[in-house]
């Protein structure tokens, strides 16, 4: 199965729950759809997110979400500014940089800021002769290149397309899976009346938010 998960927040301790409760397995796949770090409060585990990531390996594709850009683009400019002028620069608003200082050395931060910039905005597949479009904010048709923040933030539209009808009518011909965004505010995977755009952002980062799963072959919603 292909199992598409939203935003995560440092909650390696929901990930773990999730992936317990679907029964991932060997054979199956799994997408991250952006906003790995960043956020959490309550037992705040970048470093486990990470690590995750890494032993899945080709098992799991990670889309690049905005907490995850601004974290790499903040390691790389706080480790490329010389050491004695690091006290000028405004302190990372998120907790993810404290936390992963603790643990990581200048060489490791910078490894994980060149692997989060090497993660995809998008990734186009097709299952079961079905095509989806992953994006963590927004998706666009395979063959228009758009500016980073239209797939992390939602922004930067073609012409007078708005972020409501992309929603609204989603991409012709695919079925779009993002994050970003718990639209609704109850802890839910959200979907279009068309059935064809699904955001998967639960809430998940604060204490009464869930992590929320969907199974791309049987549009299953799991939640942790």
């Amino acid at each position: 199965m292909h199992y598409a998960i939203g935003d995560i927040h440092n909650d390696d301790r929901r990930l773990s729950r999730m992936l317990e409760k679907i029964g991932f397995s060997g054979e199956d796949h799994l997408f991250l759809l952006g906003d790995l770090f960043d956020r959490t409060s309550y037992e705040p585990d970048p470093a486990g997110i990470y690590f995750r990531v890494l032993k899945l390996g080709n098992r799991c594709t990670v889309v690049r979400g905005n907490h995850d850009t601004w974290l790499a683009e903040y390691i790389t400019r706080y480790f490329n500014t010389p050491e004695k002028k690091r006290n000028r620069l405004a302190p990372y608003p998120y907790n993810s940089f404290a936390i992963l200082s603790e643990r990581f050395t200048e060489v490791d931060m910078l490894a994980l800021a060149k692997k989060i910039m090497e993660w995809s905005l998008q990734v186009c597949i097709e299952i079961n002769g079905v095509k989806y479009l992953l994006a963590h904010a927004c998706t666009a048709m395979p063959d228009r290149k758009m500016q980073d923040d239209y797939y992390l933030m939602g922004s930067f539209f073609m012409g007078n397309e708005s972020y409501e009808t992309f929603l609204c009518h989603g991409r012709e011909g695919y079925i779009s899976v993002c994050g970003h965004t718990n639209i609704m505010g109850d802890g839910r995977i959200w979907k279009n009346k068309l059935r064809n755009v699904y955001m998967c952002d639960c809430g998940c980062g604060f204490q009464d938010g869930r992590l929320g799963c969907l199974c791309l072959e049987t549009r299953e919603e799991i939640y942790v």
